[in-house]
């Protein structure tokens, strides 16, 4: 076998590893969540290990806002997400910046979780690293439902705050769509987002 093949091979294994086992080693910590995710500097890690491309209602990939900065392009997994549950070692959603060259670089991890999960069974809005999520309403860019949400600019410094959504370092090209952000990734055009039936 040619090592160029066995590369694709050998970021899908070890992205299923990370996926299935335990999070023994993940502590309440930005080190450990760092470690966790290092795997996942590389996107098609990210797609092989069950996150997918998530975009906007009007179909834009990479989520910026004007004057305050950018987030980047969410990939999420479903799975995550809908369990209601938080581990610093299993982020919901993780958050790459496009580069100059058409590359995707790991910038951000964002752990979320629906409102109506959460506040079932808490009387708090939940907290991670010491930071008490923020909540975005029912009729969010995205179609969501109401969410709470923390972004942790793991992979990239944010001189606004390592917990803040937007970053002003962090740039989406003018009108990044899915099949850009796809396509620098290795997404297929027809994949279904994680969001979809949500």
């Amino acid at each position: 076998m040619h090592v160029r093949h066995a590369i694709p091979l050998i970021v899908a294994v070890l992205a299923l590893l990370v996926t299935v086992l335990p999070s023994a080693a993940s502590g309440d910590t930005i080190a450990n969540a760092r470690n966790a995710t290092a795997i996942y500097n590389d996107p098609t890690a990210a797609l092989a290990g069950g996150y997918e491309l998530l975009t906007d209602a009007a179909g834009l990939a990479c989520i910026d806002q004007p004057g305050a900065g950018a987030m980047g392009v969410h990939f999420v997994k479903g799975a995550l997400l809908q369990s209601g549950t938080l581990d610093p070692a299993r982020p919901q959603a993780l958050v790459y910046e496009p580069e100059p060259d058409g590359q995707m670089r790991l910038v951000a991890l964002e752990y979320v979780v629906l409102q109506a999960t959460w506040d079932a069974n808490h009387h708090q809005p939940p907290t991670l690293f010491g930071e008490t999520f923020m909540l975005s309403p029912a009729g969010n860019r995205f179609g969501l439902p109401a969410f709470y949400s923390l972004h942790a600019w793991v992979w990239k410094h944010n001189p606004t705050g390592t917990f803040q959504p937007w970053n002003p370092q962090v740039r989406c090209p003018d009108g990044v769509r899915a099949e850009q952000a796809g396509d620098a990734a290795g997404v297929e055009q027809d994949a279904p987002t994680a969001m979809e039936g949500m």
